[in-house]
């Protein structure tokens, strides 16, 4: 294939220009294509790209309600199957008993069960009580049970058959819910503040931007072949709560001397294999234009991102070869068609990120943020929250990208029947610090990457911590979070937490066990950290899964015992000696 047309506009082979490299970066190789639509032309140059061409994701919707609903899994061929159903928002799970020494030893047919996750986008993870039943009564009939919070505000099911996947559907988009492009190489969930529209102390609403986006942009093939995924977030909170150093592009809420009350634009993070923080572009974006500032760096993405090797097609590969600078003149000068203005840099937040607790909302109502474990729930647990809700006279909840949930506008008098409801629940509004504080991936339970279990490891940690941490909890004045992953590609972060664990095999006298590489210091701004940092890799320091616990307790009671006053984690785990990280 020779051209490409996207956006009114058609690239060939033989589009002129090159794009100069930063300073420090290695240019690429003479003579060797990167992929770049707007530099090399658009002819494939690996097998996924291929098929992208021939037939876009999208398009396997019609043949998954028509054909493979009806005949069954084994009717779907490889290219749909582990391609284009990502679009759709379906991942085959693992199969039951593969250990984590195989995974990198078997291919992905080996490894799939005939079972799929399934994710359900909910852009801001904003949900009403129709959806909230809904999304209860598919985990309770389609998915065994399960319902899991992911870290980027969405639910994620278990155990679904292709077979149900259309009804599945049906009752989705019945109350307003997608799956579209919830995977893939697309414009994935956009995280949004958990308060907007309710916060007292709210710089600005994000929820017209985002719904903006959403009826604009999402399912839009020519947004749909990406050379990866794309990560987006905006919030307008002034406690920076949507992890906005570590997603492709972000808006965070700012004030303008002159201009009033609008957004800072990041672009380029992104942790897994290769970590890198977002950089401030510098420009000042007004409410108006946002969704229109969104559009441009996507597209810049997909004109201009790698696509020649897969773990170089993220958005922070092409920043770190052009800079902001580079990046912001790209952005005005050929999307926008105009200068932004120069713009402030968000202050430091003013408050922890989870929104734990109870709290009063700006019309004298509350909101109630509850820890469960882990993000692990059930669609037992969200009929429950149903009912609860139901109670206590509230109609909207929120997802955050913490694993967390917050209730909404709770009238004062049934703030503590909802605070006893969730506890029921197995949902805290006064968790530990180590419930409240510690993340895990899907692990190995399901997911075809994984090296180890996580969702487990990490409850038996935290069960454990609270008991034998239970004599020195009240000296925890600043949190200490605890990231368990299990694999290399960060989905729980582990790179910017206090404590990361990266799953990997660890040989035991001859003997392979499960266990973890650990990262000690890592971070995002916060009330307690003036700005993000990616964590320290221990030489040698390698922990087991049964050791966890133990590790966790001894390197805890030393940082306690040497930490300066006010001294956070971070920062004493990176001036300390590496004996005491041991």
């Amino acid at each position: 294939m020779s051209g490409y047309t996207f956006d009114h506009m058609t690239v060939t082979d033989s589009s002129p220009g090159t794009v100069p490299a930063r300073p420090g970066t290695r240019p690429p190789r003479a003579g060797r294509s990167n992929g770049q639509w707007k530099v090399d032309g658009t002819e494939p140059l690996n097998a996924n790209e291929v098929w992208k061409q021939e037939e876009g994701g999208l398009s396997v919707r019609e043949r998954i309600e028509q054909v493979y609903s009806k005949e069954g899994f084994a009717s779907i061929p490889p290219q749909d199957l582990s391609g284009r159903f990502r679009w759709w928002g379906l991942y085959t799970q693992r199969k039951p008993g593969i250990d984590g020494g195989r995974t990198a030893q078997l291919d992905d047919t080996e490894l799939s069960d005939e079972y799929f996750m399934l994710r359900v986008r909910l852009d801001g993870g904003a949900l009403n009580l129709a959806q909230l039943r809904t999304l209860a009564e598919i985990g309770q009939e389609f998915a065994r049970g399960t319902a899991d919070i992911s870290d980027r505000q969405n639910i994620q099911y278990h155990w679904i058959r292709v077979e149900d996947v259309p009804e599945i559907w049906r009752r989705l988009e019945a109350v307003g819910l997608q799956t579209t492009e919830a995977c893939g190489d697309t414009p994935r969930v956009i995280l949004g503040s958990p308060l907007a529209g309710i916060a007292k102390d709210e710089i600005l609403d994000p929820t017209p931007v985002i719904d903006e986006i959403l009826d604009r942009y999402i399912g839009d093939p020519e947004l749909a072949n990406l050379p990866r995924k794309f990560k987006s977030a905006i919030t307008g909170h002034p406690s920076l709560d949507v992890v906005h150093e570590i997603n492709d592009v972000s808006l965070v809420g700012v004030v303008h001397p002159e201009l009033g009350a609008g957004y800072d634009l990041w672009v380029g993070g992104g942790l897994s294999t290769s970590p890198r923080l977002a950089e401030r572009v510098g420009v000042f974006v007004r409410p108006e234009e946002a969704a229109e500032v969104w559009h441009g760096v996507i597209r810049i993405f997909r004109d201009y991102g790698y696509r020649r090797l897969r773990n170089k097609a993220r958005l922070k590969f092409l920043l770190a070869e052009w800079g902001p600078e580079k990046f912001r003149q790209v952005l005005q000068d050929e999307y926008l068609e105009r200068a932004l203005p120069d713009g402030p840099a968000p202050a430091r937040p003013t408050g922890p990120v989870d929104h734990v607790g109870v709290h009063e909302q700006k019309d004298g109502r509350f909101y109630v943020g509850a820890a469960p474990t882990v993000g692990r729930i059930s669609g037992d647990v969200l009929t429950g929250l149903v009912e609860l809700l139901e109670q206590v006279g509230s109609d909207r909840l929120r997802l955050t990208p913490h694993q967390k949930l917050v209730v909404l506008d709770v009238p004062a008098e049934h703030v503590d029947t909802l605070t006893a409801g969730l506890e029921e629940l197995g949902l805290s509004v006064a968790p530990s610090p180590f419930r409240r504080n510690t993340m895990a991936c899907t692990g190995i339970e399901f997911c075809k990457l994984a090296i180890v279990e996580t969702k487990a490891t990490a409850a038996t940690a935290i069960a454990e911590l609270e008991r034998r941490l239970a004599d020195v909890t009240d000296q925890l004045d600043t949190p200490i979070s605890l990231n368990v992953n299990g694999c290399p590609n960060s989905c729980a972060r582990i790179q910017v937490a206090d404590i990361g664990l990266k799953g990997q095999l660890v040989t035991i006298d001859g003997e392979q066990v499960p266990g973890f590489q650990v990262h000690l210091g890592g971070g995002l701004a916060s009330v307690d950290r003036d700005e993000a940092g990616l964590g320290r890799t221990v030489r040698g320091l390698k922990v087991t899964a049964d050791d966890l616990p133990d590790y966790v307790e001894r390197v805890v009671r030393t940082f306690l015992d040497q930490r300066e006053t006010g001294e956070t984690f971070s920062a004493w785990s990176a001036r300390a000696d590496e004996g005491a990280l041991q």
